[in-house]
């Protein structure tokens, strides 16, 4: 196995992931704004369900493109990716010009569904690197997360021209572009990653009784469950927090008034900081501690980065806001890729796309369901989200910790 994949592969999984995070990152402190712009209904169920929409197309769809990356290659299957994700964000550009709500749904839903190979992104990581370079890999990932988180929400605040104005096309025009050049590059610079004597021949791609003995692996099993808590109590915390900073009528007791601006910088402030943590620490500790060490550590921060949430809301300070911001992106940034890590190494590489792709629809299901709970419970107590948060990642924190001790890498079976 090579252990150095060429720096134009690399390149090209780094901008696929990239571009996923970039649209969803602009999208995401632009809801409130269209959500008045557009006129939707004062309950919230419509802003909710476009929220959702976009993992719940990625629940449905990662584990259905890992195994179609199974059976064909890795290189198509992102590359069917980055050129549906340049359609679907041009269209996400023509629904903001004529005020459509159902072209924003179909844009995001279009979106989610090509978006969701960035579990083959992480197959193609894992096909390319040896044990012990993999978790650098994966923290290459999470980088790719963090610079999306970083951009999107500045390209989200240059698309508002002043106080009051309605979001431009911009957004999702530059997102199609980029998601175009991208694809340029896989076409021309992505060789395949999946052997040909990987033992895919004759895979089927509905491969159902090896996705059950996947599973059936205690210390996988653990890891998803580690995962969907981890993943459940951020997207809980991810939600929340413009309806929390920005101040409105749903939630007149918000002790923040943030501008549009404000929102915006403050989730660049977030991908910034996911970006520098995942790069510049994650990325220098991987290889020299294991990643289910990593991955406790990261539990933990996150324990205490949402205590320091809560204590900020109670008792309105934006400084104290700030820290825990930082604290949870930190601890975040340390977990994710060792959990992804550690799922790779506890598989059978003639079924990274499978298993990757049953990860990342629990990393998606995980979004949606904390997503739907996170509001609710901001609106009985504006501390209540980041409370809950503290105490499931407790129970993350066991998790992780159960899974890390109660497995091993996986080992083929030596031949009769």
């Amino acid at each position: 196995m090579n252990d150095s994949p060429r720096t134009g592969s690399l390149l090209v999984i780094f901008l696929t992931v990239f571009i996923d995070l970039l649209g969803f990152g602009m999208v995401l402190p632009l809801l409130p704004i269209y959500a008045d712009q557009f006129s939707v209904d004062e309950s919230g169920l419509q802003l909710g369900l476009l929220m959702a929409s976009f993992s719940a197309m990625q629940f449905i769809f990662a584990p259905l493109w890992g195994r179609l990356s199974d059976r064909i290659g890795r290189r198509p299957v992102l590359m069917l990716g980055l050129a549906g994700s340049a359609t679907f964000y041009f269209l996400f550009g023509v629904a903001t010009v004529y005020q459509s709500l159902a072209g924003l749904f179909a844009a995001r839903i279009g979106a989610g569904i090509c978006g969701a190979t960035i579990s083959t992104a992480q197959a193609y990581i894992a096909d390319s690197t040896s044990l012990e370079k993999r978790p650098k890999g994966m923290a290459l990932i999470g980088m790719a997360f963090g610079l999306g988180f970083t951009f999107g929400p500045l390209l989200g605040f240059l698309a508002v021209p002043g106080p009051g104005s309605p979001p431009g096309p911009w957004p999702g025009y530059v997102a199609a572009i980029l998601s175009f050049l991208a694809l340029l590059l896989a076409v021309f610079r992505l060789p395949e990653s999946l052997r040909p004597d990987s033992g895919q021949a004759g895979h089927k791609i509905f491969d159902w009784p090896g996705l059950r003995t996947a599973l059936a692996m205690p210390s996988v099993g653990l890891l998803l469950a580690a995962i969907f808590v981890c993943i459940f109590s951020f997207a809980n915390f991810e939600t929340t927090l413009s309806l929390l900073i920005k101040g409105s009528e749903d939630v007149p007791d918000s002790p923040f008034r943030f501008s549009f601006g404000q929102v915006c910088l403050t989730y660049a402030y977030i991908g910034f900081t996911l970006a520098v943590v995942q790069g510049g620490i994650v990325r220098r500790l991987a290889g020299r501690v294991s990643e289910g060490r990593l991955a406790a550590v990261g539990a933990a921060i996150e324990v205490l980065g949402f205590a320091l949430v809560a204590a900020a809301v109670a008792r309105a300070s934006g400084g104290l806001l700030m820290t825990g911001l930082a604290v949870v992106v930190a601890g975040f940034s340390f977990m994710q890729p060792s959990l992804n890590s550690l799922l790779s190494r506890r598989s059978d590489p003639a079924r990274q796309g499978v298993v990757l792709g049953v990860g990342q629809s629990v990393n998606s299901l995980a979004r949606i369901l904390g997503s739907g709970l996170g509001i609710p419970l901001l609106k009985v107590q504006l501390g209540l989200p980041y409370l809950v948060a503290v105490g499931l990642m407790a129970v993350g924190l066991a998790l992780v910790i159960l899974a890390a001790r109660g497995g091993r890498d996986y080992v083929a079976d030596a031949p009769a």
